[in-house]
């Protein structure tokens, strides 16, 4: 473990990552802090991006910003790029899971709000770094989807198609890249214990804390896999439940609970 973790520290120079004030973004940026990386710190909330900045001085530049603002992402990557140079990572963890159901017509802002940011969101992340990635012939870009998205969760409309999307998007782009030296790696989260996760009532199996999700991440990412489900344990239930006949998932999802509903977001 010792000889892994001087390799990573090593390795690991500088990297940017999106939703790193809280829950798992925060987990994955105290990771490679810990182990002497620069990173490029992303989140809305500017101030408990300055505390993470507090506690690893001089090792976090904080950008609070919105990842639906193409703008300041490609302001906050030139930014970047002029003080610590191409990153080695970028991590697309910015997202949001908000209960839906479409016979809402109020629904229909929620449903866009997590497209918005769950899917275009990586894309306006990833974007301003490709080229600089391919030109450096290396580097990885990494997408936070969700064992959610392999088939759709009744009240969970949104956030199942948003991580759907995002899946097969991360894919087109992966094989965009092949031979460019930019690994895109896909990882698949299951239950990991976050603020996002605080609001379910139901059963959650296979729960991670934060930070042992991001220490099995990470090794995901170093070893540059195309596609990683976190814990292992998900990845059986994942393909069990793309197995099933439709007739079948239906009657036994019928009833299962559902993520609240926010009015306001």
């Amino acid at each position: 473990m010792a000889n892994r973790l001087v390799m990573q520290k090593t390795h690991v120079k500088s990297l940017v990552i999106t939703g790193a004030s809280s829950g798992l973004g925060l987990a994955l940026a105290r990771y490679y802090l810990e182990r002497g990386a620069t990173v490029a710190a992303i989140a809305r909330r500017g101030e408990l991006l300055q505390d993470l900045a507090d506690e690893f001085p001089g090792q976090v530049f904080c950008y609070a910003l919105d990842v639906r603002d193409s703008h300041a992402l490609q302001e906050a990557a030139n930014g970047f790029i002029a003080h610590a140079g191409v990153p080695d990572i970028v991590i697309a963890n910015a997202g949001v899971s908000i209960g839906t159901l479409t016979r809402h017509a109020e629904d229909n802002e929620v449903f866009q709000h997590v497209m918005d940011i769950n899917v275009l969101g990586a894309v306006k992340t990833f974007q301003p770094f490709v080229e600089a990635m391919r030109a450096a012939g290396s580097g990885r870009l990494v997408g936070i989807a969700s064992v959610a998205g392999f088939r759709g969760l009744p009240g969970a409309g949104a956030y199942s198609a948003s991580k759907a999307a995002l899946i097969s998007y991360l894919e087109s782009l992966r094989i965009e890249l092949r031979s460019s030296g930019v690994k895109v790696v896909t990882i698949c989260p299951g239950y990991i214990r976050t603020p996002m996760t605080d609001m379910n009532s139901y059963p959650m199996p296979f729960m991670l804390e934060a930070g042992e999700a991001a220490r099995r991440m990470a090794r995901a990412i170093e070893r540059g896999k195309s596609f990683a489900v976190v814990p292992w344990q998900m990845a059986l239930v994942g393909r069990a439940l793309k197995l099933l006949p439709n007739w079948l998932y239906d009657v036994l999802f019928s009833r299962a609970p559902h993520k609240p509903r926010i009015k306001d977001i």
